[in-house]
């Protein structure tokens, strides 16, 4: 059970942090760097699957990674010939090397020949009645790794549902597509996903400060346990469940709680 001061305290952290000022120190200013759409989703699909780790490097190596594209994701990922591919090797961050690098390019270059968005690459696999983006990400998986000769070791960058995962980087990515209000942190460009879909992004940070309040009791940090937060947290805002991301990360990064 919630008590009405700890939802006016959750309330709070999420006015303080779902603000400009937040975006710059943030992943998501990745994305915010650019203004066409398909860039947009390019940048911020690779700022959040390099979002672990301290924020300033995954920030660097954004930037790097940006700039050995022309700061153009799009237009390189579709235009590129294979002598321009040679700029991307010897990138490196944490586990993700040029190997993994190649291959996401490939399915970029695959994916934007036949669609307009990203958001097809999930919605394709949503039914009608969804209550959570659980199949988006089941099939997401499946269909990003359908290209010939992925690499065995790509695999482990990508998590869905189905393995048991949190899959915290790609929840987070759709709240950023998804999620749009007047504050202008993330972007709401997609309109296939709900908002009351999205599933809070869950890690060792926000599950903490989650087990603090008793809002979770679940040991492991999986999908499950993501999903019940989740649902927690719609007992407080039933459109907008994600938006106390916000407040849990924050308490739990940026305050230490």
């Amino acid at each position: 059970m919630i008590t009405s001061a700890l939802v006016v305290f959750l309330n709070d952290k999420v006015k303080k942090y779902n603000q400009p000022d937040f975006i710059a120190a943030d992943p998501i200013c990745i994305p915010h760097q650019f203004s066409k759409k398909q860039d947009i989703e390019i940048a911020g699909f690779f700022a959040a699957i390099f979002a672990w780790g301290n924020r300033t490097t995954i920030i660097q190596k954004c930037n790097e990674l940006m700039m050995r594209m022309d700061n153009a994701p799009h237009e390189f990922c579709m235009q590129h010939q294979s002598g321009d591919l040679k700029r991307l090797l010897g990138f490196k961050h944490r586990t993700f090397t040029d190997t993994d690098l190649l291959y996401f390019v490939s399915f970029f270059h695959f994916h934007y020949r036949q669609h307009d968005s990203l958001e097809t690459a999930f919605t394709r696999w949503m039914q009608p009645n969804d209550e959570n983006i659980e199949n988006a990400l089941n099939g997401f998986y499946t269909y990003f790794f359908s290209l010939p000769d992925v690499p065995s070791r790509t695999l482990k960058h990508i998590a869905c549902p189905a393995k048991k995962s949190a899959c915290k980087r790609i929840n987070m990515y759709l709240r950023w597509m998804v999620r749009k209000d007047k504050h202008g942190v993330d972007f709401g460009l997609w309109k296939g996903i709900q908002p009351s879909q999205l599933v809070i992004p869950l890690d060792v940070h926000v599950a903490r400060v989650a087990r603090h309040f008793n809002l979770i009791q679940r040991r492991p940090t999986d999908w499950q346990t993501a999903v019940e937060l989740t649902q927690l947290m719609k007992s407080i805002d039933p459109k907008d469940p994600a938006k106390f991301d916000y407040a849990l990360f924050a308490l739990g990064v940026l305050e230490r709680f």
